[in-house]
């Protein structure tokens, strides 16, 4: 029986967490990558009882994570991947952490590599008030969801939801569900995408890997061809 999680503070799940939940089925092997202080990972085990493994760069975070009775190792999305096994995972998680790694083409190379299915979730730069603060002050923007200035912020591969969606099929990915939640947590419903990219304030994915094909089995029977010539007899010739 998994040992599950001591939560050790009441407050209210983030709202990109709780649509993560959503994603995830009940039972799965999942892998939050970036997982911070465990929040994500210990509501997972709460709500959908997974099989729950975390990767954090901090040793604060997995010191706090581990206090709290998750199985979360210290590691670098950027570097660590790369020991996980083919598959190793049902679902393999990003929360709000692509941004902030150096190369986040194959860190989501690699999420699809270990899972079978890729959750990722991140601001997005094309929100509204992201453009009116560059436009009107020339100054990079500080907003509820990316609250550091520039200099000291840990975010250093800014994306819009059309720039992930360009990566997904640079990737190979298939976009299985894809949720824009603006500025109040709600989720932007039929919405088009050019709204999306503007009044979207954070966005979530659900990603699968474009896996090829597989051939069908050829038949044991062998086809019979034209026989070859045989060997020309010498007799008669010459007579």
């Amino acid at each position: 029986m998994l040992k599950r999680a001591r939560p050790l503070d009441m407050t209210p799940a983030r709202v990109d967490h709780q649509l993560i939940v959503e994603m995830v089925k009940p039972g799965a092997r999942v892998i939050d990558i970036g997982c911070g202080n465990g929040d994500l990972l210990a509501l997972l085990e709460e709500r959908k009882r997974v099989d729950g493994r975390g990767m954090e760069i901090s040793q604060a975070g997995v010191n706090y994570s581990v206090a709290r009775g998750l199985s979360v190792v210290q590691g670098d999305a950027d570097e660590d991947l790369v020991n996980y096994p083919d598959d190793a995972f049902d679902y393999a998680i990003l929360s709000q952490t692509l941004q902030a790694t150096w190369r986040p083409k194959d860190v989501l190379d690699q999420l699809l590599r270990i899972g079978r299915h890729a959750i990722v979730s991140f601001p997005n730069f094309g929100h509204w008030r992201i453009r009116m603060q560059l436009l009107l002050n020339g100054k990079m923007p500080v907003t509820p969801n990316l609250p550091e200035p520039w200099y000291l912020s840990p975010n250093i591969h800014f994306c819009t939801i059309k720039d992930f969606l360009d990566l997904c099929k640079e990737v190979g990915a298939t976009v299985e569900r894809q949720v824009a939640l603006n500025a109040y947590g709600r989720r932007l419903g039929g919405v088009p995408l050019f709204l999306q990219n503007i009044i979207g304030e954070q966005a979530v994915f659900l990603l699968t890997r474009e896996r090829p094909k597989k051939r069908p089995k050829r038949s044991g029977v062998k086809r019979s061809g034209p026989k070859a010539p045989g060997p020309v007899s010498s007799l008669g010739q010459g007579q």
